[in-house]
């Protein structure tokens, strides 16, 4: 039993995935639609705000609250909990915080979300394609975390996320160099 709830566990942090990878390109879209004439502007906001609704409330929320269901459920069957606290489960803890992590980065696109239906655009699209790149970081590090768990170096681990940082940050830039030509 304990590997059917640990596949449906990973099923729903893929599906979560999806609709976190997806959402603030909907944002961007979105946002970006507000330089188009009236009549253009009104009718893509209005299919924004159709798919972000279906997307949001149809997959990524349910598959956020899957994945937790799934994810405790797997921490206490397969008894990953008893490495808590423990000096074996210091990849478990930060796995766990990074965890965390992504469901406050979760919050904050429902917030802009709740926004954006509302006809607030607090952000530019630059600054959200910046914010769309959190989801990827988050994920590194947690698979990073769960795969490799206590063989991992803290300092290597850190050096390679920072790494991975400048990487994301420099190929925004250089595609917001390249839209501007």
């Amino acid at each position: 039993m304990y590997t059917y709830i640990k596949a449906l566990h990973i099923i729903f942090v893929v599906t979560w995935f999806a609709g976190l990878f997806y959402f603030p390109r909907l944002f961007i879209y979105n946002t970006e639609a507000n330089d188009k004439t009236l009549e253009v502007k009104n009718a893509l906001q209005e299919q924004f705000r159709i798919m972000m609704k279906r997307l949001w409330y149809g997959i990524t929320w349910p598959s956020a609250i899957l994945t937790l269901i799934f994810g405790i459920t797997v921490m206490f069957n397969g008894n990953w909990h008893k490495l808590l606290g423990d000096a074996a489960g210091k990849w478990l803890e930060f796995k766990l915080a990074f965890v965390v992590i992504l469901y406050i980065y979760h919050y904050t696109l429902h917030i802009i979300f709740k926004q954006q239906m509302n006809g607030i655009f607090k952000y530019s699209s630059q600054q959200l394609r910046i914010w769309n790149e959190v989801a990827t970081i988050l994920l590194i590090a947690i698979v990073m975390l769960a795969t490799v768990k206590e063989s991992m170096s803290f300092v290597w681990g850190i050096i390679g996320m920072l790494l991975f940082i400048a990487l994301l940050l420099s190929a925004i830039k250089i595609y917001k160099n390249l839209r501007k030509d």
